[in-house]
């Protein structure tokens, strides 16, 4: 399983509080894409996953252009939502005086939504659902799947094999955009990390 954090948007670069806002891909984020689609040539994926939202559908579709793999849309994997706080601007002090985003980046166990947000605690449930069905599903057992998701979302996945503190939610970290955690699901034994925060091709 190769899980992949979507390109870059104008409010990544922007340094917004995504979620579930649906900011598409700009050029640079195309063009890492296309760049990860070269590295990755020669893995034969048999099927992708992707969260809903447009960046890691089209992060994916660039990946496997000119293949033949079906994409399936997953909502368990789709990002966090931060509701009101969603296009809040984020600095490593804080975003725009505002606590509680200095916690979710900071003091995860800290961090109390807004509303119509999410919590962690939320987050970590479905994506661990999801990983532990995608991996015990027989008729996958000799799949390479690629899964298109978010920084959040991708550290959802990547704590569900692990144990840890909420107060260590973020770990060694996210990805950066288009970077590869690699994860090797054996039948009937738990999923292993392999390497993580690869990039493929260059970085533009």
């Amino acid at each position: 399983m190769y899980i992949m954090r979507h390109g870059e948007t104008s409010w990544n670069k922007e340094r917004r509080l995504q979620g579930r806002s649906n900011i598409a891909l700009n050029e640079r984020g195309r063009a890492l894409a296309r760049e990860s689609a070269k590295g990755m040539k020669d893995i034969p994926f048999d099927l992708a996953f992707t969260s809903p939202l447009d960046r890691a559908r089209e992060t994916a579709r660039l990946v496997l252009e000119g293949r033949d793999v079906p994409i399936i849309e997953d909502e368990r994997i789709i990002e966090i939502s931060f509701g009101a706080y969603e296009g809040t601007r984020w600095m490593e002090d804080g975003a725009e005086g505002n606590v509680e985003i200095y916690n979710f980046f900071n003091h995860p166990e800290r961090y109390t939504p807004a509303e119509g947000g999410e919590t962690l605690e939320e987050l970590a449930a479905r994506t661990a659902d999801f990983m532990q069905d995608i991996c015990s599903r027989p008729e996958l057992a000799d799949k390479t799947i690629l899964v298109s998701v978010h920084g959040a979302a991708a550290r959802g996945l990547l704590n569900s094999m692990r144990t840890y503190e909420m107060s260590d939610f973020w770990g060694s970290g996210v990805a950066p955009n288009c970077g590869v955690a690699i994860v090797e699901c054996t039948q009937g034994g738990a999923p292993v990390l392999l390497r993580e925060k690869v990039v493929y091709g260059s970085i533009i």
